[in-house]
């Protein structure tokens, strides 16, 4: 057995561990499928900056086996690891990498893909996850997308090299394949802040659409089943997965905060981290409670370090601890963090749901999210 393939085994079995892998079809792709192929160079995180990795370095090997997502690209420059390379660790935001193994096995697993089925990907990236589904679903099934003409041009060399050939595009992933194939599943590796309607165009009646939300507040997985007339309803899922945005669905960056006065603070009985953490079951709903608020860094400030909310109108929170203590500093046109704590005394009287709870409905009209079952409360899910 070679290196790789006794490496591709104990990746499997941390998958297996960490009870995000289970079904045999998936476990014998991961075994088979040489992510080092996809992966000849890379980003590794430098003292702030990202340093250039590729085959020839020491440990190289090993940590394209490890469970850790893998930066490929920065500021949509294909020349940035070039640049590191030669001259050394450079500054920049990833823009392209490839996924966690483990969320990539959740996301594979929920997309429930029977034999036969033709499945599009949205968002090619190395290749190694259209890889993947080849092997699950056979030449000729899948198809995969991406905005940018180079990393395309790599996956498709990748993918070559390790014996796949799945149709390859490039294209807006939001407008779904450009050759207008009916698919049966759809699986969207980027993030996007409402359901692209072509994708909903591009599904079999019956069939099923997987795809991460990017709501910088309670983000996460949900699976659709397509409707007959352009609509989908289906589930926010238990099991959770988060990915960088479809470059149509970013984010603009956040204007610079205000700085409070020492009189400003203010005692709270409700952490940051119950309104930011995916671990913490409110999380979700401060999502609802709190659309278009973003957190943002905020540890430059020796008199307020800590997190920070901001929304486009203006408003904003800051976030710090003093002697064990949660305290908030607020300002704008509303006041946020009322927002937030009269938002979980609301979860709390919904009997605290936790996000698989919920649902999703998408019209041409509206996508909107919903507690328990359509018809009751709602709110928008863009």
């Amino acid at each position: 057995m070679t290196r790789s393939a006794r490496l591709r085994r104990r990746l499997v079995e941390h998958l297996l561990d960490e009870d995000v892998l289970h079904a045999p079809e998936w476990i014998a792709a991961f075994r088979a499928v040489p992510r080092h192929v996809f992966l000849p160079r890379f980003f590794a995180p430098a003292g702030g900056l990202w340093a250039a990795v590729d085959h020839t370095d020491p440990g190289w090997l090993e940590t394209v086996y490890s469970r850790d997502v893998l930066v490929t690209q920065l500021d949509d420059d294909p020349d940035r690891w070039d640049r590191a390379r030669r001259d050394g660790p450079v500054a920049g935001t990833p823009t392209s990498s490839s996924s966690m193994p483990s969320i990539m096995a959740i996301m594979l697993e929920e997309l429930r893909v029977r034999d036969g089925d033709r499945v599009l990907e949205i968002g090619t990236g190395t290749g190694y996850n259209a890889a993947l589904l080849s092997h699950r679903c056979g030449a000729g099934q899948v198809s995969t997308v991406d905005i940018d003409p180079v990393i395309v041009a790599d996956a498709r060399r990748h993918l070559a090299a390790a014996g796949y050939h799945p149709a390859c595009e490039v294209g807006d992933g939001a407008l779904g394949f450009p050759a207008g194939v009916l698919f049966d599943r759809v699986l969207c590796t980027a993030s996007v802040s409402s359901i692209p309607l072509p994708w909903l165009a591009q599904t079999k009646p019956g069939g099923l659409v997987v795809t991460t939300l990017n709501r910088p507040i309670g983000a996460g997985l949900v699976r659709l089943v397509a409707g007959a007339d352009g609509s989908a309803r289906g589930r926010v899922l238990a099991r959770d997965g988060r990915f960088m945005p479809l470059r149509a669905h970013r984010l603009p960056h956040a204007d610079r905060l205000p700085m409070p006065a020492r009189g400003d603070w203010e005692q709270t009985r409700l952490p940051m981290s119950a309104v930011l953490q995916p671990r913490r079951q409110f999380e979700f709903f401060a999502g609802l409670a709190l659309p278009g608020v973003r957190p943002v860094r905020d540890g430059g400030d020796e008199e307020a370090p800590g997190v920070a909310l901001v929304h486009p109108d203006g408003s904003w929170v800051r976030h710090r601890k003093r002697a064990g203590a949660d305290e908030v500093a607020q300002g704008g046109p509303r006041a946020l963090w009322e927002i937030a704590e009269a938002a979980y005394v609301d979860w709390c009287e919904l009997d605290k749901p936790d996000r698989d709870r919920f649902g999703v409905t998408v019209t041409e009209a509206r996508q909107e999210f919903w507690l328990d079952e359509p018809g009751g409360r709602t709110w928008p899910l863009g």
